[in-house]
């Protein structure tokens, strides 16, 4: 894996050059194996936090991490094409609006002792702009390419704070094209609701069940690009213990072993009906 600047990210992907890389700050992972028409991205992955805002945090390293998405970048990480944030969401939040990004308040706790210096904020806000510099080049650049592309957006989500039960899988399509796409959605519910997972856990899967899909990596890429499809795939945490904070390994290895061939055979579909 190389460090690389912005600049330098987006040349190779304008010169459809193979590479891994992580931005030259740590703030987020790319890696092309090789140009496919379909992208796995895992925004909420990261963990990392800036050393100096530790000290104005109001909020634990546990109750970060209980809301972001661990795992999620490991259930796709086999794929020719993964895009993942390094940094956690309670410094910026690549699934929000840049006005948005950076919170003030995270799930009813105010996030800082006071609020951020100015300089602190255009750090984090610099990071958000930048990850968006680069997807915008990557799905322009397989546009170009292949006239068509799918971009599986992994998440996950708490199901204890639910008082019914959830699906372990939730796509949310409410701010996608669902009749030109709607038959490559359900195909891939469909698909998703025959992993096979240990434990006895049934693998349920809905739509617009517990979230719709308004994350901003959704709408970036859909309201910019007219052919690109977003797949907002969010897993239950059934792969740990949310409350202890333990990954169950064998769980996340079997999603990730089934998704090796879930997510290329319903990529390539995709392609068949919508390429060029």
């Amino acid at each position: 894996m190389e460090r690389l600047s912005v600049s330098e990210i987006i040349q190779k992907i304008k010169a459809v050059e193979t590479f891994e890389a992580v931005a030259e700050d740590y703030s987020f992972t790319l890696k092309i194996n090789d140009y496919v028409p379909y992208v796995c991205g895992a925004v909420h992955d990261g963990h990392q936090f800036r050393t100096e805002l530790l000290d104005n945090c109001l909020h634990t390293e546990y109750e970060r991490w209980f809301e972001e998405d661990p795992c999620t970048k490991t259930f796709v990480h086999t794929h020719p094409i993964v895009i993942a944030g390094c940094d956690s969401r309670f410094e910026y939040d690549l699934n929000r609006d840049p006005d948005n990004a950076i919170y003030e308040d995270a799930w009813g706790k105010k996030l800082w002792k006071s609020s951020l210096a100015k300089a602190q904020h255009a750090k984090s806000l610099a990071k958000h702009t930048a990850f968006y510099e680069v997807v915008h080049a990557l799905i322009a650049t397989l546009e170009e390419k292949f006239g068509a592309v799918v971009v599986y957006d992994m998440h996950s989500y708490n199901w204890r704070r639910w008082n019914r039960e959830v699906p372990v899988i939730n796509l949310g399509t409410a701010n996608v094209d669902n009749n030109r796409f709607g038959s490559c959605i359900e195909d891939w519910r469909q698909s998703l609701s025959e992993l096979e997972l240990p434990h006895g856990i049934e693998s349920t899967s809905k739509i617009n069940d517990t979230f719709q899909g308004n994350g901003y990596f959704l709408k970036y890429i859909t309201n910019t690009f007219r052919n690109t499809l977003v797949l907002a795939t969010e897993f239950k945490k059934i792969y740990c213990d949310e409350l202890q904070a333990v990954i169950f390994p064998e769980v996340v290895s079997a999603i990730e072993m089934q998704l090796q061939q879930k997510i290329k055979i319903h990529a390539n579909s995709f392609y068949k009906a919508f390429k060029k």
